[in-house]
């Protein structure tokens, strides 16, 4: 994701004017949200633009190569910032220094601040801190923090839609993955509390709600059972609540009580994101994913099945350790059956205190990239061919606004298509405004994208706020 600056309104002027720039996935922008949240509690200004900040803060990923190395990019930029702008503090928190922070004191004599993802309630003291006392100021300790609905959160995302993440942590140990050690183990909330939340975000204009975690299917498992099928029929209940979309599902915990819930229930969106990781059984079995081959086609073929409209997306992992051209092939024959409607493709990424990076027959980085680019180029056939069977559809779409290409289209995106990682829809004729959800005809398509015409505009259902 590109970093994103947040604003909010107001303006004081005994205030201390605070930008934060988010890295990483929408797991990590919902902690940026509740960081501004504090803030804006305190005696803080939040402000977009870096130049007029006096207090920079970057919340940073650490969870691949990619990822670190765009962090660091982004410190040193704000670190000029400081240099030669308003800023005097400059703060780096998250992912990175929970890895790292030693290493990132050494080298980083520029920040001042240095805290990792389980500080983040304490956002406002730590920033005091580092304003008034000896710097840099370090406070990384066990990532313990989990939100709940009386948190204070600033949302950023645009009015009709907001990501909820149900749990924080992992226990599925991925032989290739740091996010335990980057935020703990499984931690879940109460039902209560997520049901409280989604309640004052759809009072408040949001007409998508985006569940996140990093397994949703593991929700509940710290207290004994899972619970994402218990909090799906609560959350269906939720007044004016329109789109349910479920993120980032295991394939273990996709069962048949689930499957059935998707296809009954009208609000939740007819998508599932199952990250499957590989296709070869060895190559699985030393992921530690726990899901072979045989019940990954069952379970393929029974949600086909059952939710015939169903979008499906997966991600894949090439060059992982030991992976042969047979096994390779293997994967890429899989995705040239044409079961994902969606693909994400990732590189393996050696990372130190990971099983795997200790794995014998590393592969070379120009390997991998090879046969990154075969299975994204025989993902976007299948994807180009998936889109054309839809022209001549109507699909619902939620409106975004006005496209970046012209001002002359407008561009939203169909119940098909996740918010930040899927394509768009580009809108030719008819009229609505940001936030509704209108019936569309698709007219025409690319590898990745829709365009259609809006039609029966008096029907449309606005979500727009008054």
């Amino acid at each position: 994701m590109r970093p994103s600056p947040f604003c909010t309104g107001g303006h004081t002027l005994e205030k201390t004017k605070v930008c934060l720039i988010s890295l990483g996935c929408p797991k990590n922008l919902v902690d940026s949200e509740i960081m501004l949240g504090y803030l804006g509690k305190d005696r803080y200004e939040i402000v977009i633009d870096e130049k007029q900040a006096e207090i920079i803060i970057v919340n940073t990923c650490a969870f691949i190569k990619e990822a670190k190395e765009e962090s660091v990019e982004a410190i040193l930029e704000a670190a000029g910032q400081k240099a030669t702008g308003r800023c005097r503090l400059l703060a780096v928190c998250g992912c990175l220094p929970q890895r790292y922070v030693a290493e990132l004191a050494r080298e980083l004599s520029e920040v001042d601040l240095f805290f990792g993802t389980g500080e983040v309630p304490r956002i406002a003291q730590l920033l005091a801190e580092a304003d008034q006392g000896k710097k840099p100021v370090i406070d990384v300790g066990e990532p313990t923090f989990l939100y709940d609905h009386a948190t204070p959160r600033a949302k950023s995302s645009p009015f009709y839609s907001a990501y909820v993440k149900i749990s924080e942590g992992c226990i599925n140990h991925c032989s290739y993955c740091v996010i335990p050690n980057l935020r703990g183990t499984l931690r879940s909330r109460e039902i209560a509390s997520v049901v409280a939340e989604v309640r004052d975000l759809v009072a408040g204009g949001v007409r998508e709600i985006n569940l996140i975690a990093q397994d949703i299917t593991a929700f509940g498992l710290d207290r004994g059972a899972a619970q994402l099928p218990e909090l799906l029929r609560e959350l269906v209940r939720v007044d004016e609540l329109r789109w349910l979309r479920l993120l980032y599902a295991h394939p273990a915990g996709v069962t048949d009580e689930l499957i059935e819930l998707v296809a009954e229930e009208k609000k939740i969106c007819k998508y599932l994101d199952i990250p499957l990781q590989h296709i070869d059984d060895d190559i699985l079995a030393r992921m530690n994913r726990k899901v072979g081959s045989g019940p990954i086609r069952q379970l393929i073929a029974s949600l086909r099945r059952r939710i015939p409209e169903l979008t499906l997306r997966t991600s894949f992992i090439v060059g992982f350790p030991g992976e042969s051209d047979e096994q390779f092939a293997k994967l890429l024959h899989f995705v040239q059956e044409g079961f994902f409607d969606r693909v994400g493709v990732f590189r393996y990424s050696r990372e130190e205190g990971t099983p795997a990076a200790d794995f014998p027959e590393q592969i070379a980085a120009r390997t991998s990239k090879i046969r990154f680019d075969k299975l994204m180029k025989a993902q976007k056939r299948v994807s180009f061919q998936k889109n054309r069977a839809l022209v001549g559809r109507i699909e619902p779409v939620l409106i975004e606004g006005v496209s970046e290409e012209t001002d002359l289209l407008l561009r939203g995106r169909s119940i098909r298509q996740a918010p930040d990682v899927d394509g768009q829809v580009y809108i030719t004729a008819g009229h609505a405004r940001v936030g509704d959800i209108v019936p569309l005809r698709i007219t025409d398509s690319s590898d990745y994208d829709l365009i259609g015409e809006i039609v029966e505009a008096s029907c449309c259902l606005s979500t727009a706020p008054p």
